[in-house]
């Protein structure tokens, strides 16, 4: 079951990311890498974000062990569903009233001129976040079903409809192409939402809503003659937020530590967020289709595992995830490494993306891939903590880590430019990765560790990988394949 799951996470992760980067790939052809693309990035960080912590992260690792453990399923997950569909509601007006202040927090090295571009752009974008946390807590509840595929194949629609209203602006000015880039983003996120109402009906899912109100309403009525009914539905509800909140920070190390790197480039020259963006919108693709596609297929399994005391078979769950899951990173990360200017060449480099445009992103995707296997191994062993309901522990880790690559970055962005900032997210997640192994346990994590058969079969893949890639490289550099 785990493995099907994991293979279905994986395809369809897989399947939205190719999407994906013809996306990314249209947007270099008709933006380039200029003010245009800096202002959509900008705006479409935020929602985006938020996107990656509710659909990967957070939200469904809160609400998973949470729903498990209360006893009336439906009324928790209407009281749940309500409070967030109205707080960012609420949130999304104030962006969309106070845009300007906004704006200027997402990029405060924008002059001016650009602040005035990039508000409505941003006041657009926002409400994307409301659209995307239903689809993510809709996602949820098939999760719990072990239907998976839905949010494994959502986010293909978001791509599939920003890169057709790419084409219908393409004969446009880059300002105008941008606000019609913004309004695909919204149908796309209409589209995830109305992805899971098949599924849901199926599974007789849709039908928890109704049960839901009818719940809450009899427990309110009630509650002088039977308190303890609605107090035991308050109690989940405060259990919830008493996990998310910690895990808000503790499971999105990666996604916050890219937002802020977006933060900081916006006082680098005029590119360097798009160059950012680029570099690592090709780093989350192994990080989404192998360490997110594992840890989602995972993690109902374990939480189960782990509510039941079933130690032991956790435990041989991450091992085997483990190596499975050291072996393709590491692939990925000695290929990413060695190839990177070619991979940047051949994805990018046409149209407006110009050949200086490739080196500064082959630099900037070299330095994320240093962390792609802290990243990725952390996204495994973190599940521990979640399904033992340790958010507490690892937001600490989270805030610990994030604070230290801040420092990195303010270090190593004036001599190495965009490539110190993406370096600098790097150090954090391997600081990240060895507080989370001290929280797990070291002598679980040696345990785990002691394979020698698996770190032979590890060596010989990589050194095999890499005489295979300077073949390459040789021959490449003999026939000219680049300019």
């Amino acid at each position: 079951m785990v493995f099907k799951a994991f293979l279905t996470n994986s395809m369809g992760i897989l399947c939205s990311r190719v999407f994906g980067f013809i996306r990314d790939l249209c947007m270099a052809l008709f933006l380039g890498a200029g003010i245009a693309s800096d202002i959509f990035f900008v705006a479409f960080k935020l929602p985006n974000l938020f996107r990656r912590i509710f659909a990967e992260g957070a939200f469904v690792q809160s609400f998973l062990p949470s729903f498990i453990d209360t006893r009336k399923k439906a009324a928790f997950s209407v009281i749940i569903f309500n409070v967030f569909f109205c707080f960012i509601f609420v949130l999304s007006l104030c962006v969309w009233e106070f845009s300007g202040f906004f704006t200027k927090a997402l990029a405060s090295g924008f002059d001016d001129v650009q602040i005035e571009l990039a508000k409505p752009i941003v006041a657009i974008n926002f409400w994307y976040l409301e659209l995307i946390f239903c689809a993510s807590f809709l996602s949820a509840l098939l999760q719990y079903k072990n239907c998976f595929w839905v949010s494994a194949y959502n986010t293909a629609l978001l791509n599939i409809c920003m890169i057709i209203a790419l084409f219908i602006a393409r004969d446009e000015n880059e300002i105008k192409a941008v606000y019609v880039l913004s309004y695909g983003v919204l149908c796309g996120g209409f589209a995830q939402i109305l992805l899971h109402f098949y599924p849901l009906f199926r599974l007789k899912l849709l039908r928890l809503f109704s049960i839901g109100i009818y719940e809450i309403i009899q427990a309110i009525k009630y509650s002088k003659k039977l308190p303890k009914k609605l107090d035991s539905i308050l109690n989940d509800v405060n259990g919830f937020f008493k996990q998310f909140f910690p895990a808000l920070l503790g499971s999105s190390t990666a996604q916050i530590a890219s937002f802020l790197d977006t933060l900081i480039a916006s006082f680098l020259t005029t590119g360097a967020i798009s160059y950012l963006y680029y570099a690592n919108r090709i780093f989350q693709l192994p990080l989404a289709v192998f360490a997110i596609a594992a840890s989602s297929a995972l993690f109902p399994t374990i939480a189960k595992a782990v509510r039941n005391k079933e130690e032991q078979k956790a435990l041989m769950l991450l091992k085997r995830a483990f190596w499975l899951l050291a072996t393709i990173l590491c692939v990925c990360v000695v290929g990413g490494i060695i190839l990177r200017e070619e991979i940047i060449w051949l994805l990018f480099e046409r149209g407006k993306f110009m050949r200086e445009d490739t080196l500064a992103v082959a630099g900037a995707f070299a330095g994320y891939m240093v962390g792609l296997l802290p990243f990725g191994l952390a996204r495994i062993f973190s599940l521990w903590l979640y399904a033992r309901k340790q958010q507490g522990k690892a937001a600490k880790i989270s805030a610990i880590s994030l604070l230290c690559g801040v420092g990195f970055s303010l270090v190593l962005m004036q001599p190495f430019g965009v490539v110190g900032l993406a370096l600098a997210s790097s150090l954090g997640g391997v600081l990240y990765f060895w507080l989370t192994i001290r929280i797990f346990g070291t002598n679980k994590f040696l345990h785990i560790l002691n394979n020698p058969k698996a770190c032979i079969v590890l060596v010989i893949i990589i050194l095999v990988e890499i005489a295979i890639l300077k073949v390459f490289q040789a021959y490449e550099n003999v026939f000219g394949i680049l300019i």
